[in-house]
């Protein structure tokens, strides 16, 4: 019985996909400069978006006030311009290679040079983030072009 709340709970928290809509970058609330974004004090920064063929490379900046315990590449997908997600990939030397990094009270982890391949390297391109903070809680589209 409390499985079945519990699964019911979650599922009515999950909102279904939408695409993301795509304008020029513009600072997220509590966070500058652009693109970024601020997750109840959880801040990711993105500097130095580049497409070279099917690769992008971006560098990237956290910065942890929050109840989240760290930074993984699994918390981050690029979706190019045909709504196709890939993951981070570290088959290049420029990639910097990074697992999960424990980190909080304020701390700066990066920045970190990521890389994904996408199908459709033209724009737009969105970096979704989604910081685990436990059972149910966030996911943001930080918009690269």
């Amino acid at each position: 019985m409390v499985v079945l709340v519990a699964v019911a709970a979650y599922g009515s928290q999950q909102v279904p996909f939408q695409a993301p809509t795509v304008s020029s970058p513009k600072p997220a609330l509590d966070c500058t400069p652009a693109p970024c974004a601020n997750l109840h004090g959880y801040t990711l920064w993105v500097a130095n978006p580049d497409v070279q063929g099917d690769r992008v490379t971006m560098q990237i900046t956290f910065r942890n006030s929050s109840d989240s315990t760290h930074a993984s590449p699994a918390d981050l997908v690029l979706i190019d311009s045909r709504q196709q997600e890939s993951g981070p990939v570290f088959d290049a030397p420029s990639c910097t290679q990074w697992s999960r990094h424990e980190f909080g009270h304020g701390a700066t982890y990066g920045p970190l040079v990521v890389c994904f391949k996408v199908g459709a390297p033209s724009p737009p391109l969105v970096l979704r983030w989604s910081p685990d903070f436990g059972f149910v809680c966030c996911q943001t589209d930080i918009k690269l072009s």
